[in-house]
């Protein structure tokens, strides 16, 4: 019987395996202006943590070999065509063992910055898409939504449309 026992409890914890890949690799839907969310952007580095107040969030902005090459050099402004942001944002939380420090809590969405002058010349060089919550819903009725994401990036022109500053590192 301890045998059988073993093989069955393997059996389940191989079909339960199968099942959260499945869920977690199910495809996101491509954002209304047909940016697709780059499959390997949670292996980028950060390029910088940031906290707004204004909406309680913590977001850390990750960037692609291309992104972190340029900020490792100091070459971004502008940055360089190829360069691909990804801002993650969770809401605040309180640590449950120590209230004083923040922690991500409730996953808020997913932001991507494309730098291609050739492809986003109306919008500053920047292609941009976003995604809500964890079901990663496209934000947007219509590729329109980016002159709403434009719009407020366009105060921080003259840093290529960019809000982050890299983080200085020993």
């Amino acid at each position: 019987m301890g045998k059988r026992f073993l093989f069955i409890i393997s059996l389940l914890l191989i079909a339960a395996g199968i099942t959260l890949t499945y869920a977690v690799q199910k495809p996101v839907q491509p954002a209304p202006n047909g940016i697709t969310m780059p499959e390997s952007y949670k292996d980028w580095r950060i390029i910088a943590p940031s906290h707004r107040s204004d909406n309680n969030t913590i977001r850390v902005v990750l960037g692609n070999t291309t992104a972190v090459q340029a900020a490792r050099k100091g070459k971004t402004n502008p940055w360089p065509d190829g360069t691909v942001f990804a801002k993650l944002v969770w809401k605040n939380k309180a640590h449950e063992n120590w209230p004083t420090a923040t922690i991500p809590g409730e996953f808020v969405h997913a932001e991507f910055m494309i730098k291609d002058s050739k492809k986003y010349p109306a919008t500053g060089g920047w292609g941009f898409a976003r995604w809500l919550g964890m079901e990663q819903k496209p934000y947007g009725k219509d590729a329109g939504f980016v002159q709403e994401c434009f719009g407020c990036h366009t105060p921080v022109k003259e840093n290529d449309y960019v809000f982050t500053h890299p983080v200085v590192m020993p």
